[in-house]
């Protein structure tokens, strides 16, 4: 009988784990929060496959992990991670098992978005210029002394949440007040767990006017080789700032070669800490220059795995666990897709309990390649910034008829659906 070899999946949701699991049968053992468990829809793997713990006490996770593993006769061969706030956990995990993963440093340096745009900035790399940020009047000196708008943002998180466009002094201390607000609601979420206690847990940072990219890669013998490459489609005025309402796959970069961009990401990530790791980063591109916003050791979330896999036929958290298990190396360079490919995605416009959303209605439309829902009917929505995550109803990967009018197919495809809400 061959050894039970796992790659040890760390803090995962639940659709995360039934992709794998279809995926990969048995490949993986899955340590999971125990209240994300409880709230999931999806089916439970059971104690063979997963393990639920507080992913909070490390060192609880780590006595739970061992003791299965010694009973059941497995081996974990590699520790994966596809969530922000489970990458330190992940790290510490993979450390102690002697295991291929991005150091505890490396994480840390990732996960503190005021750290790691001063140490690129120390490189001569090209970010915003950023403060640390403890009162309202730090935020409103920082916007006068550069003379231009500001954004104000939680020094650990992710995404767009709890993330605040400031154009005046009014509105500087109105998104301080609304960011103190939700770190205060968010205290015992792991997002934001990352910090110190003398630490500032927000940063403001100067207001980029550009057009704003993401792509995975993997770094690699000190080179990095694109796998996914996508323009970042705004949400409509009115949406909270840094909303996101589709992701365009590009082949180019406004004034921006390739070889330039991978130079660029390596010397990023490197100056990070990080080595071999399949990596995200978001950046803005103005002037030929690219703008460095975040680069963090896991593939992109949300909508990219099902884009990336109905474009280039590639499975992100396949290859993930590949790598995990030091098994692959991933595309030799960025895949050729032969049709332009978007994921769209859904928000809500209000709050209260979801009756219905007309799927139906773009279901048999020919560029629609897969819908997926996020949100059914019963669930209780709620708008940011109270909530980021019931925000999101679902998502859409379809094909524009061109990139040039991707924008504008967008709302036409989102105007054709219908949400119901029942307060």
């Amino acid at each position: 009988m061959s050894p039970d070899s796992r790659v040890l999946v760390v803090g995962t949701t639940p659709d995360y784990i039934d992709w794998i699991r279809r995926a990969c049968p048995r490949r993986s053992l899955f340590v999971t929060d125990r209240k994300i468990r409880q709230r999931a829809k999806e089916t439970d793997p059971g104690p063979s496959e997963e393990l639920l713990c507080d992913l909070t006490d490390q060192a609880q996770a780590l006595r739970t992990i061992t003791a299965h593993t010694r009973q059941q006769g497995i081996t974990i061969d590699g520790v994966a991670c596809f969530d922000c706030e489970s990458l330190s956990l992940a790290a510490r995990l993979a450390e102690t098992f002697g295991l291929s993963f991005p150091s505890p440093t490396a994480v840390a340096n990732c996960r503190n978005k005021l750290r790691s745009k001063r140490l690129w900035l120390e490189k001569g790399l090209s970010a915003p210029q950023v403060v640390p940020v403890r009162q309202a009047e730090d935020v409103v000196g920082f916007f006068n002394r550069i003379g231009t708008d500001c954004v104000l943002k939680p020094v650990f998180g992710s995404g767009s949440e709890l993330v605040f466009h400031c154009r005046t002094e009014d509105e500087c201390r109105q998104a301080f007040a609304l960011l103190d607000d939700g770190l205060c609601r968010r205290a015992d979420n792991r997002l934001y767990r990352d910090a110190s206690p003398d630490s500032p847990l927000m940063l403001a940072e100067a207001f980029v006017d550009a057009t704003e990219f993401s792509c995975d890669f993997l770094l690699e013998n000190s080179r990095a080789r694109l796998i996914r490459l996508c323009q970042k489609i705004p949400a409509v005025e009115g949406s909270p700032f840094g909303t996101t309402r589709g992701y365009l796959l590009v082949d180019t970069l406004p004034g921006v070669q390739e070889e330039t961009l991978c130079r660029h990401l390596a010397q990023a990530a490197m100056t990070l800490g990080l080595s071999r790791s399949i990596c995200m980063a978001d950046f803005m591109v103005r002037d030929g220059r690219v703008i460095l916003l975040e680069i963090t050791p896991r593939p992109g979330g949300d909508c990219l795995p099902a884009l990336v896999r109905h474009a280039f036929g590639l499975d992100m958290l396949v290859l993930t666990l590949d790598l995990a298990r030091n098994r692959s190396t991933g595309p030799e360079a960025l895949p050729q897709h032969p049709e332009c490919l978007a994921g769209l995605r859904l928000h809500a416009r209000q709050a209260g309990v979801l009756k219905k959303i007309n799927w139906e209605a773009v279901a048999d439309d020919p560029r629609v390649r897969e819908i997926c829902p996020l949100r059914y009917p019963g669930d209780r929505v709620c708008l940011p910034p109270d909530d980021y995550e019931t925000f999101l109803l679902g998502n859409i990967i379809f094909a524009p008829g061109s990139r040039e009018n991707a924008v504008d197919e967008c709302r036409l495809i989102l105007s054709a659906l219908t949400v119901e809400m029942e307060a």
